[in-house]
């Protein structure tokens, strides 16, 4: 693999994560694909981004979790599961986990479930419709019992 494509991958990908934010295996295979498939070249790449601050799994793993938390409605189950999928470590999980706004989550959580109230009013299987439907989204099952308490007991 020439030095200049190297340069210019490594270029490219500083822009792509002065944009947003990555984690590693995400930028791995970017940078595998676009230098065709060089492993070794690859690994240079993302050490220097590494090194100049453009990639932390941790910095990620707080912005994806606190987005999916309050815009995508997802529960810490959910959220837990696709940083593993990305291979972010533990304890990176566990710190973003520990980040994310309870209150706000809360409030989410509830908003979900009015809504789906909404949705499922008549239906003689409700509840159980309800909680699959929250589960689905990540929440652990005693979040969901005790928001339906709190609204049910609201209303």
């Amino acid at each position: 693999m020439e030095k200049q494509d190297i340069n210019r991958t490594l270029t490219s990908l500083r822009n792509l994560c002065s944009k947003r934010e990555y984690c590693i295996s995400d930028i791995r295979e970017k940078a595998v694909k676009a230098l065709d498939g060089d492993v070794n070249a690859a690994s240079d790449v993302l050490s220097a981004l590494i090194r100049d601050g453009y990639l932390d799994n941790r910095r990620y793993a707080t912005a994806f979790a606190r987005d999916k938390s309050s815009l995508g409605g997802w529960g810490r189950v959910k959220i837990r599961f696709n940083l593993q999928s990305k291979g972010i470590s533990g304890a990176d999980i566990d710190y973003a986990i520990a980040q994310i706004d309870e209150d706000k989550a809360e409030e989410k959580l509830d908003r979900l479930i009015r809504t789906k109230i909404k949705a499922l009013e008549g239906d003689p299987e409700w509840k159980i419709k309800m909680i699959r439907f929250v589960l689905g989204r990540g929440y652990e099952y005693d979040d969901v019992s005790s928001a339906l308490e709190r609204i049910q007991n609201a209303e």
